[in-house]
């Protein structure tokens, strides 16, 4: 299992735009792809999931990915990240 954990600097936290762009980066890998925030952990391929989360800016996220290629996603949903300003 591969994990990386982020902090959150978009203004306005991960809603709709930036939450949209990551279950898009996700589901382009086999892997199971998880997002872990304040003790609740739900698949990052699922829009509503994310959404429920309501991660604000400031928080510290842990992304998690488990399957033949769980690097190769961390990898990119770092780039995806990081290349929105979203989260370093």
């Amino acid at each position: 299992m591969e994990q990386k954990t982020f902090k959150v600097i978009e203004d306005s936290g991960i809603h709709a735009r930036p939450a949209t762009l990551l279950v898009q980066a996700a589901g382009k890998f086999e892997s199971d792809i998880n997002l872990e925030y304040n003790g609740k952990k739900v698949n990052l391929k699922s829009i509503m999931g994310v959404m429920s989360l309501g991660i604000a800016q400031g928080a510290e996220i842990t992304i998690s990915a488990e399957g033949s290629d769980a690097a190769e996603a961390i990898a990119s949903l770092t780039e995806t990240l990081s290349k929105e300003g979203l989260a370093e």
